[in-house]
C-alpha cells in the first residue's frame, strides 16, 4: 500500500499538482486503496470459486444470466470501461451457483484488461470446470479510453462475444441465446 501511495504522491508531482495542498494530503492512500479494490481479480482465484459452487443437476435447458454489471481498466491507458456482460450455457450434468456468475465475470474484471480477453476468459473458465455442452458470454462495454480522449466519440460501444461448444456449433443454439439476452426484463 505505501508503494502505490508513493506512486501516486509521484503522479501529482509529475503533473505539476502540490500533493502537500490541503484536497490532495490524503489523495495518494485513497488512490491507493481505490486501486487495490480495482484490481482484486488479481488476487482472487476463478478455480476455487467455481470449484465451491458447482452443483449436479438433471438439466440440459439453456441458463442465462444477463445484465451483469461490469466494471474494468483498460490496459492500454488503465482507463474505465464498464458495461453489461451476459452469460449463457447448456450443462451437461453440472451446474454453477447463479451468484457465482457473476463473481466470476467480476474476477477477471477486476484486472487490467481488454475486452475481448475478458470475454473469453469468462467463457473459457465455464467450459473447463463445468465441461457443458455449450457457452456464450457477450460483453457490451463504453470505453473511456474512447470517449474521454483519443478519438472522443461519446456514444460508441464494444461488444464481444465468445461462443464455444454448441453455442459455436449450433446457429439455432447461439440465435436463442443472443435473442434471450436481447428480451426486455421482466416488468
Amino acid at each position: 500500500m505505501q508503494t502505490m501511495e508513493g506512486l501516486a504522491r509521484q503522479w501529482l508531482t509529475a503533473i505539476g499538482e502540490n500533493p502537500e495542498r490541503e484536497g490532495l494530503v490524503k489523495t495518494p492512500h485513497r488512490v491507493a486503496e481505490a486501486w487495490d479494490f480495482l484490481t482484486k481479480g488479481y488476487h482472487e482465484d476463478p478455480d476455487k470459486l467455481i470449484n465451491s459452487a458447482i452443483f449436479t443437476v438433471e438439466a440440459n435447458h439453456m441458463i442465462i444470466v444477463k445484465d451483469i454489471e461490469i466494471f474494468s481498466l483498460c490496459e492500454h491507458h488503465m482507463l474505465p470501461f464498464f458495461g453489461r456482460c451476459h452469460i449463457g450455457y447448456i450443462p451437461k450434468g453440472k451446474v454453477l451457483g447463479v451468484s457465482k456468475l457473476a463473481r466470476l465475470a467480476d474476477i477477471f474484471a477486476r484486472r487490467l484488461q481488454l475486452q475481448e480477453r475478458l470475454t473469453n476468459q469468462i467463457a473459457r473458465a465455464l467450459m473447463d470446470h463445468l465441461k457443458p455442452e455449450g457457452v456464450g458470454v457477450v460483453v457490451e462495454a463504453r470505453h473511456l479510453c474512447m470517449m474521454m480522449r483519443g478519438v472522443e466519440k461519446q456514444d460508441s460501444s464494444m461488444i464481444t462475444s465468445a461462443m464455444m461448444g454448441s453455442f459455436h456449433e449450433s446457429n439455432a443454439t447461439r440465435n436463442e441465446f443472443l435473442q434471450l439476452i436481447h428480451q426486455r426484463a421482466m416488468a
